[in-house]
């Protein structure tokens, strides 16, 4: 009988092997966005459909075609979040948060849902970090947005991205913006594709977005929205720029960006690459002053923030060969022959565990040959092995499993021992890399305090 199921086109699976790398990812840009500030939500999977409809905006590809909405059992449209931003903000209104010090900064990690032509960095199922700042409207936000995630990008080692950042301004000055383009694209309205013969009354800016090579190569010759911005708009872009200036971030005003979301407004910007193939934007963000009111809000709260794809982040720097730390592996691995050994290597491991730790024991009944040879394969640092003798002795032999050497242990004291131990092979490995890399005088440093360590 073969498999009763597999999984389902445009998702995949995270093996145990792997997992270290995305928690890696994920733990650093945990710890970049509370640097700036901003503070972990999370909201439901799944929303009631016009929160989308409405938020993300109905001319865009991801509510005509990509939304995974169903009707509950009582008769609710309900959809799988395509994004983060939209339920983030129906929670900010919901909960009453512009009752809090304003802006609200937040970040989330969470899994979102398109029903798309699944290829390398574009899954069904992919997964976002994303940061929203409610209740500002100042392009030092702005700035701040972009450095937040070019940060991330520091910290983890990736090179070679390009900041590209565009102003589609205001609704208002917006209006003869998309005259010019109805106008524009009504030349060539027999060679655009279905869907955007559809967008040309509704929103031609979409046009700008669409990936049929055709109207690509028409889009190529279009206005731009810079030329259309009002005074107000094209004050705040060059102040984004000179702060951006200022954190000595590099950039490239690409005024093709218009993002494939309906809410944005004045800033938006992409983190591109192209070692991953089509796929090449890795981070995509911007303004969206008005979606708020476009929710319900009586009261508008300037808003901005970003997406960040992990998948493409991961083929990014697999792509890149960015060092990732050594996976964790088994401190020790307590052997045992018989039942009261096991009780002792229980035991043992429990106490270990409380103090951070990673210890394992038998859980199959293995010879104990074959237990070693589970630790081995484990990657376990030390092994020890308790019988009859250890148990009435007190005491065991602890192998290390890198060099071979052993050392007799005490099992009253072997917590806190086992600490030590780890402590001071710890200590040893910065030695070594300091003489590595000759960290002026890192090495000495480091020689003193271990010297100091074993001295008492």
């Amino acid at each position: 009988m073969g498999l009763i199921a597999k999984s389902i086109k445009g998702t995949q699976d995270l093996l145990p092997q792997d997992s270290y790398q995305t928690q890696y990812v994920e733990q650093t840009m945990r710890e970049v966005a509370q640097a700036y500030g901003y503070r972990e939500v999370r909201t439901p999977v799944f929303e009631q459909t016009n929160l989308f409809e409405r938020g993300v905006g109905g001319t865009t590809d991801v509510v005509q075609k990509e939304m995974y909405t169903f009707t509950d059992k009582g008769g609710n449209s309900l959809t799988l979040r395509p994004e983060g931003t939209a339920g983030a903000a129906r929670a900010f209104l919901e909960h009453g948060l512009f009752n809090e010090p304003l802006p609200q900064k937040m970040y989330y990690f969470t899994s979102c849902y398109r029903h798309e032509n699944p290829q390398a960095g574009r899954l069904r199922e992919f997964h976002q970090f994303g940061i929203e700042c409610f209740g500002t409207a100042s392009p030092a936000a702005d700035a701040e947005a972009i450095a937040l995630a070019n940060s991330v990008f520091d910290y983890l080692g990736v090179t070679g991205l390009s900041i590209e950042i565009n102003s589609i301004g205001c609704p208002e000055c917006r209006k003869n913006y998309l005259a010019a383009l109805r106008a524009y694209f009504s030349a060539h309205v027999d060679e655009l594709c279905e869907t955007c013969r559809g967008r040309l009354e509704r929103n031609p800016m979409r046009i700008l977005d669409c990936k049929s090579p055709v109207c690509s190569a028409i889009a190529k010759d279009a206005p731009t929205c810079i030329d259309y911005l009002c005074d107000d708009c094209r004050d705040h872009f060059e102040k984004v720029k000179s702060y951006l200036d200022v954190l000595n971030i590099e950039y490239t005003v690409n005024p093709r960006i218009v993002r494939g979301l309906d809410y944005y407004t004045r800033t938006v910007f992409e983190f591109v690459s192209n070692q991953i193939g089509a796929q090449g934007t890795v981070c995509g963000g911007g303004r969206y002053d008005g979606l708020m009111g476009e929710l319900g809000s009586d009261k508008q709260y300037p808003s901005l923030g970003f997406g960040l794809g992990i998948e493409r982040l991961l083929l990014l720097m697999q792509a890149q060969k960015v060092p990732f730390p050594e996976p964790p592996t088994c401190d020790i691995f307590i052997g045992s022959i018989g039942e009261d050994a096991l009780k002792k290597a229980m035991a043992i491991a429990d106490t270990m565990r409380a103090d951070g730790v990673s210890a394992e024991y038998d859980v199959v009944g293995r010879s104990v040959k074959a237990q070693m040879k589970y630790a081995n394969k484990l990657g376990a640092k030390y092994t020890m092995i308790l019988g009859g003798d250890e148990i009435q002795n007190g005491s065991a032999v602890l192998k290390n499993m890198k060099d071979g050497s052993t050392q007799e242990v005490t099992l009253e004291t072997i917590g806190d021992d086992f600490m030590s131990i780890l402590m001071n092979d710890s200590l040893k490995s910065l030695e070594s890399a300091a003489q590595s890399f000759d960290l002026n005088g890192g090495a000495d440093l480091i020689g003193n305090i271990l010297e100091g360590k074993n001295n008492g």
